[in-house]
């Protein structure tokens, strides 16, 4: 392990509880503004709080071709966020649930490993079994009270998790020699405008009501500073210090710290039943086997 490691993993941990704590307050604030005015403030207030550490941790100049590249690529991405995003809020929104929407999108990093079909690569056997545990789980959490019951928000945030696969595979492909800061202060302008662009064909006018200010304001703060600005830093501090592998298992517990603080940020939540939380268990042992490599020759 690399030195610091202690402090990487605390402070990766850490940024696994603030974007999991991050989908209770997405739920409440689901209730009262709409999903592209809420997406679209919250990217932009993300991307304000990430001015200050891009002008501290990346001072250093890039070439006119850097600066092209960086502008094409978080546009992309930008719009892949966007995409995702809406997908996971309209999802929250639908199933009321902000524990099995953490779950079901967690399943990305199960997907990503199987994009390497696509580049001729061998799929490791830990990735079958962990897509086969996470497809048992995925049908115990939308079918827990039957089939009659399966939600259409289940299946919207699933499709999220698609364009969350694909996102992560386009900063793979395309941004992996940008700087890391800079490019995320442009993937959330980018996306916040977009949001912003569409919500008044979608949404309407954004109403700024009383109970705007009183019970969508702090939700909106806390997606947009926190699970944007101090995460996402957080995230390129631990990562420096901890090995890929273990970085991504570290991360994938947000899921879980979301199913944790459900019950305690968000107490007018639909609880889910047993079958289901057993469901989300099984998800979650997928994406931990999906990111191990105990089959070594």
């Amino acid at each position: 392990m690399k030195k610091n490691s202690i402090v990487s993993i605390l402070v990766l941990f850490l940024t696994a509880i603030i974007w999991g704590l991050a989908f209770p307050f997405q739920s409440i604030a689901a209730n009262y503004v709409s999903t592209f005015w809420f997406n679209g403030i919250r990217f932009f207030v993300g991307a304000l709080s990430l001015i200050p550490v891009v002008l501290i941790f990346e001072r250093e100049k890039i070439t006119s071709e850097q600066w092209k590249k960086l502008i094409i690529t978080s546009s992309l991405c930008g719009f892949i966020l966007f995409a995702a995003s809406a997908l996971q809020q309209i999802g929250i929104t639908l199933t009321k649930s902000s524990a099995k929407s953490a779950f079901i999108t967690g399943l990305y990093m199960v997907f990503v490993p199987f994009c390497g079909i696509f580049m001729k690569k061998r799929i490791r056997k830990e990735s079958w079994i962990g897509a086969a545990a996470a497809v048992v789980g995925l049908y115990f959490v939308c079918f827990a009270n039957g089939a009659e019951n399966a939600q259409l928000g289940d299946l919207v945030v699933l499709v999220g998790a698609f364009f969350w696969t694909a996102h992560i595979v386009c900063i793979d492909t395309f941004a992996s020699d940008c700087p890391s800061l800079k490019f995320s202060l442009f993937q959330f302008i980018v996306c916040g405008a977009l949001n912003i662009a569409v919500a008044p064909f979608f949404d309407g006018a954004l109403t700024l009501s009383p109970e705007f200010w009183q019970n969508a304001l702090i939700p909106i703060l806390y997606c947009g500073i926190f699970s944007v600005g101090v995460a996402y830093t957080c995230q390129v501090i631990g990562q420096r210090g901890t090995e890929p592998a273990l970085a991504s298992i570290i991360l994938c517990t947000e899921s879980v710290f979301a199913a944790i603080g459900e019950p305690i940020i968000d107490k007018a939540s639909t609880p889910l039943p047993l079958l289901g939380y057993m469901g989300c268990a099984l998800i979650f042992i997928g994406i931990l086997l999906s990111q191990m490599k105990i089959f070594k020759k």
